[in-house]
């Protein structure tokens, strides 16, 4: 709101004094009040005189009563500016009048015609502060603005209706106002028209369109041609089988209907076996024929579709009775049926049925599964597949399919839940078994280059200690030494043994007779406080492993028992039968039906946690003080059954024990019967003193450096090289190569490459491999046949013996050859 004075009006428009009036301006008295004054006068003169008999007194009286009126109108003729000036006061009353009315174009004169006070909107509508009724509109409209302020004088109000300034079409309404009626207060307020159409379409557009497609009505707005100018989604869903009205305009709505010979009305995009739709016309426009049309689907209750009653609680007791889990929703989203394999697929109990679908996922998956559910609600009869997190088990996301359904009565979505708790158990044992396979791998090269490590500690020592003799005072710390590089050398077979990639030297024996061999020492291990019970089953077949490690994981699983049992139990150690009825009826996976041979450790301990027991053949995992253990027993014992073919597997109650049973297959000839350990041959007596000509080949300094000094000290002539095309060069340059002792991993040409070549001249040419790997796994890699081979690390009085070993092995076969 403006206010201001004439003279700031006049300097704010920019002109002279407003030439149109109104009025005139009022006189000091009205007719009557003058007669009334004159009256008064003479009475008061006569009263005088009666009172004071003086007739002077009375003639100077009302002669100088009759000088102040005249002062007071030569007042009014000389300075009518101050006088107009105090009556342009602004009055309050008329200001709140005003101000209560900012979304209408306002202004105020007096009676003299000039602007007092004006809105900002009357100015931005007319080019300024324009006095009324001189605005810039048409001759005919200001004559009908003077005609409606006269009469506003006149009457107290007037009306001028559809002016115009430009495009603005406008209705004046003035009104007399101020505590004289001195002011005229013009309003102007905006013709406004509503467009029906385009008000649709917004309401489509927007959230009333959302609300009627979550209650299941399909709306579109139709032009005069049939095309389709807006959707809602719902429609979008039905039309063309997507979740978005963008691609809706300019279609041919006829073209999204199809029409039966019965008359019935299907959306053409859901193809046979569509719901039937009824179809609701609304014109926008009932007087213009040419006006766009509003079409309101709903699904068809009656005709083709099903009530809730009967029929449908024979669907409910059908579904209950499969195995797949299974579920109903209404339009709501709410649960209308939910069968058993459901609730135990979702971790409820049966009879209680969740109201919501939201009930039995996690938080974060509540949002997205109720978006998804009203899309297929209210879109086309597909299904799809979403990934949720049951509240009952969040760590193990499932699979749930979603379905729209028709002619249901009040379902409208159907959920199928699959109880995946086995399928999830299975992919946990393949994820751990490739992740123990990959730090198998791990450890096993690692062994292997800390294989060459100790190899030249130990050879070093061997030679340091030929001498020094005892009492010597570098001999005890040498000892030390080899004690030390020992106890490494053991940590690397376990690590070997965890990798399957240690060697082992497998018999056919029997379980029993290794656990006779070695309960001695468990007795030993395991203290008083702790009882040994070992019973054998009937008809233990024979199976095939390393005495000595199968030895070393019986100990192992001894071990741990005991330590399970701080204040004392009984361990127990038993061997069993198993036939492969046996192992169909456990229900095992990973283990193939056949015979086995079982041996099971228990005891009466502590139990193992829940959260601990998937970790126990973990390498380098332990639930033991630091100090106290390797964390490498149990991932020992894993890899020693598993290189032997074999199965193990732990169960546990807590406080009330574990068990372990191992499972090793039953050893049986090509004619199905058990095998019988074959004797030992008869060890050759090796010479004392060694003669002959080597070919020494190792990657390693220090190992060559060792091996080749044991081999000159034992007697022999040794020619070295560090790689496979190096040793081939020496081999040319010499005549005679009675052994050739090779590495078989090696940079540039490796071991088995360079002996093929070798062997390629001379057929017969001995050789004797050395290597930290499995002894097995290396023959079946390198397909070379009569070949020695001599694991990492060794010791000197080791490789002297394998060399002379390897040499009589060759004469004796050239012998017979």
């Amino acid at each position: 709101m403006t206010v201001f004075s004439p003279p700031k009006l006049l300097n704010r428009i920019g002109g002279d004094t407003a030439t149109t009036t109104l009025g005139d301006a009022p006189a000091l008295f009205r007719p009557w009040e003058w007669l009334a004054l004159g009256g008064a006068a003479v009475a008061s003169a006569g009263l005088l005189l009666w009172a004071s008999g003086s007739s002077a007194l009375a003639a100077g009286f009302l002669a100088g009563l009759c000088l102040l009126v005249v002062a007071a109108i030569l007042l009014r003729r000389l300075l009518p500016g101050a006088v107009s000036e105090a009556a342009a006061t602004p009055d309050w009353s008329m200001l709140r009048e005003a101000i209560d009315h900012d979304d209408v174009a306002i202004a105020v004169t007096d009676r003299a015609g000039r602007l007092i006070c004006a809105n900002d909107l009357y100015a931005s509508w007319f080019g300024g502060f324009v006095t009324p009724p001189g605005l810039p509109v048409d001759a005919g409209a200001v004559e009908a603005l003077k005609a409606a302020g006269r009469s506003a004088w006149r009457d107290g109000s007037g009306t001028a209706a559809d002016l115009r300034v430009g495009a603005l079409r406008f209705d004046a309404e003035i009104r007399r106002s101020g505590r004289g009626d001195d002011y005229l207060v013009w309003r102007f307020a905006a013709i406004t028209s509503v467009d029906l159409a385009t008000e649709a379409a917004r309401m489509i557009d927007g959230p009333a369109g959302l609300a009627l497609g979550h209650a299941g009505m399909m709306v579109t707005l139709v032009g005069p041609d049939g095309r389709v100018r807006t959707a809602n989604s719902a429609f979008a869903l039905r039309a063309l089988g997507g979740n978005s009205a963008a691609g809706m305009a300019g279609r041919d709505v006829a073209r999204l209907l199809r029409v039966d010979d019965a008359g019935t009305i299907f959306f053409d995009a859901e193809g046979e076996g569509a719901t039937p739709v009824r179809l609701v016309q609304i014109p926008v426009a009932a007087a213009d024929p040419a006006s766009p049309v509003l079409l309101l689907l709903l699904d068809e209750e009656g005709g083709r579709s099903v009530e809730r009653g009967a029929a449908q609680n024979y669907i409910e007791t059908m579904l209950s009775l499969l195995p797949v889990g299974l579920g109903m929703v209404d339009r709501d989203g709410r649960f209308l049926f939910v069968n058993r394999a459901f609730c135990r697929a979702a971790g409820t109990p049966s009879g209680k049925v969740p109201r919501f679908p939201g009930d039995i996922v996690v938080t974060e998956d509540k949002g997205p599964l109720a978006d998804m559910i009203r899309r297929h609600g209210t879109g086309q009869q597909a299904g799809g597949d979403m990934s949720v997190r049951l509240a009952s088990q969040p760590d193990e996301p499932i699979s749930l399919r979603i379905t729209g359904v028709r002619g249901l009565g009040e379902a409208t979505v159907l959920l199928s839940l699959k109880d995946s708790s086995e399928e999830s158990k299975l992919k946990r044992q393949v994820a751990q078994a490739t992740k123990m396979q990959a730090v198998g791998q791990l450890a096993g090269g690692v062994a292997h280059d800390f294989n060459n490590i100790l190899t030249a500690i130990l050879g070093a020592c061997d030679l340091m200690l030929m001498r020094h003799t005892p009492g010597d005072g570098d001999y005890d710390d040498i000892q030390q030494i080899r004690s030390n590089a020992n106890r490494a050398a053991s940590l690397t077979r376990q690590l070997l043994a965890f990798s399957r990639q240690q060697t082992l030297r497998p018999q056919i024996l029997q379980l029993p007779d290794v656990i006779s061999e070695v309960s001695h020492l468990l007795k030993r291990l395991i203290g008083e406080t702790t009882t040994l019970a070992v019973r054998h089953g009937r008809g233990l077949g024979a199976v095939r492993a390393d005495p000595g490690q199968l030895e070393q994981v019986i100990v192992n699983l001894a071990v741990n028992g005991r330590d399970a049992m701080p204040g004392g139990g009984t361990l127990t150690i038993e061997t069993l039968p198993v036939t492969a009825t046996d192992v169909r009826a456990m229900g095992i996976e990973i283990m193939p039906p056949a015979d086995y041979s079982a041996l099971r450790i228990s005891d009466t301990g502590i139990g193992i946690p829940a959260d601990v027991l998937p970790k126990i053949f973990e390498p380098f995992f332990t639930t033991k003080e630091v100090g106290k253990g390797t964390g490498l027993g149990l991932s020992t014992v894993y890899g020693i059954i598993k290189q032997s073919a074999g199965y193990i597997f732990a169960d546990t109650v807590p406080g009330k024990g574990s068990s372990f049973t191992i499972y090793l297959p039953v050893h049986r000839d090509a004619g199905g019967k058990d095998k019988v350990a074959p004797a030992l041959p008869p060890k050759r007596k090796r010479e004392e003193w060694g003669t002959g000509t080597i070919l020494l080949v190792e990657d390693e300094d220090m190992v060559r450096a060792v091996a080749e000094r044991a081999l000159i000290r034992a007697g022999y002539q040794v020619i070295t090289a560090t790689q496979g095309e190096e040793g081939l060069e020496r081999y040319a340059a010499h005549e005679t190569i009675d052994l050739v002792v090779s590495d078989v991993v090696m940079p540039t040409m490796d071991g088995p490459t360079m002996v093929r070549q070798l062997r390629a001249a001379r057929p017969l040419l001995p050789v004797l491999f050395m290597s930290g790997y499995a002894e097995e796994q290396l023959r079946e890699s390198i397909g070379i046949a009569d070949v020695d081979f001599l694991p990492k690390p060794f010791s000197v009085t080791q490789l002297t013996d394998a060399v002379a070993d390897a040499l009589t092995h060759a004469r004796g076969a050239i012998a017979d050859a």
